[in-house]
């Protein structure tokens, strides 16, 4: 008898020759060549790895239903450290390597730094997780597609959840002066400051990878805040987050989905019990995420998938979709199919709306307890 993890890749396999169904031997065409950028190594490494195998896992599965419409598919993995000024010579090395579409960025900062240079050669880029809302709502990026939902609505929930389930009236509101941290943070303090329920007491902006943050930790003492928001990443969330608890502020701290990550609670240990953290919608019950997870394990001796994997693999099956249903690697026909035409994926069945966002997709709110992020109720 199979175990358990063999039936779930081999309906990982069923469901993806569903989706691009079986092409019989044919002559031998050109690869689609998938691109896929983001953080590989570096302190957020944790999030871009996820998303290098959630590409493997799918291009493996197709590869063996003989590809997309009789093509193989050829992965193009570079990293970009989710620096903006690695992530322009990413870029460029991807479409000079001929990439026909692309999976990536990770970060927002470096996704805004690419997303010109592929919209120069006409490549749709989808991201499983830059939540910048000008991404896709400059309308500056028609190239562009995420299968995560934006900032704007990550904002609105943190700021909900602060005021009306923890009933929060002094919030400080931290980010890390970035495309990402502070383009959330900017939504925050707007949420806050024109609801009327809560005021902000203390608005900074910290520097990145800095060791010691007790000058902003001193602040949050004295603007006698009691919650904070922080937009940004795992690395300095960890640092705060420690110092404030070792200062006796044990108010809450809610973050988002670059904190979301279990990265953060293995730095800050003891410390990340009780941190609030928006994160995408739990799927983990979808089948074809049961699938996905069961088929990362197999083949990753074991290991969860981690931060984004699942958007990272919806990513992937999308952009393949559109390919297979278009019939082509041409720019506008893969733009009109993933506008027109339903996938299945880890994250339901989508489609994309005209500015490139799913459609049906958003986040919840989770709690560390007993070190491990738990979904928690929103009333």
């Amino acid at each position: 008898m199979k175990n358990n993890r063999s039936r779930w890749v081999g309906i990982v396999l069923i469901s993806l020759t569903l989706a691009f169904g079986w092409v019989g031997p044919g002559a031998a065409e050109e690869p689609i060549k998938l691109g896929v950028g983001g953080a590989h190594s570096g302190d957020l490494a944790s999030y871009g790895i996820p998303s290098v195998r959630a590409a493997e896992l799918v291009v493996e599965h197709v590869n063996a239903v003989n590809g997309i419409n009789g093509r193989k598919v050829e992965l193009l993995v570079e990293d970009d450290v989710c620096k903006p000024e690695i992530a322009t010579n990413t870029a460029t090395k991807l479409v000079s390597e001929g990439a026909n579409v692309v999976m990536g960025h990770i970060c927002s900062g470096a996704t805004k730094a690419a997303l010109g240079i592929y919209k120069d050669k006409k490549i749709v880029t989808m991201s499983p997780s830059a939540t910048n809302p000008d991404l896709t709502q400059s309308g500056d990026y028609p190239n562009f597609f995420r299968t995560i939902a934006s900032d704007d609505a990550q904002a609105r929930l943190e700021v909900d959840y602060a005021l009306n389930v923890l009933n929060l009236k002094k919030l400080a509101v931290l980010h890390d002066k970035g495309d990402y941290g502070k383009g959330l943070a900017e939504f925050a303090r707007q949420f806050i400051e024109s609801g009327g329920k809560a005021q902000v007491v203390l608005y900074e902006g910290i520097t990145p990878g800095a060791v010691d943050y007790s000058a902003v930790v001193q602040k949050i003492k004295r603007s006698d805040a009691d919650g904070v928001i922080f937009g940004g990443y795992h690395p300095e969330a960890s640092k705060i987050v420690m110092q404030m608890r070792k200062k006796k502020i044990d108010i809450p701290f809610i973050s988002d989905d670059g904190v979301k990550d279990d990265t953060f609670i293995k730095v800050a240990g003891e410390f990340a019990e009780g941190v609030y953290a928006t994160g995408p919608q739990d799927t983990s019950k979808n089948p074809i995420a049961k699938a996905a997870v069961a088929a990362h394990k197999e083949k990753y001796n074991g290991e969860d998938p981690g931060a984004f994997f699942l958007n990272a693999y919806a990513a992937t099956l999308a952009l393949l979709n559109a390919v297979e249903k278009a019939g082509t690697t041409d720019y506008d026909a893969v733009v009109k199919a993933l506008r027109t035409e339903f996938v299945a994926t880890p994250l339901g069945i989508i489609r994309f709306d005209e500015k490139g966002d799913a459609i049906g997709i958003g986040f919840s709110m989770y709690q560390v307890q007993n070190g491990n992020y738990v979904e928690v109720p929103l009333d």
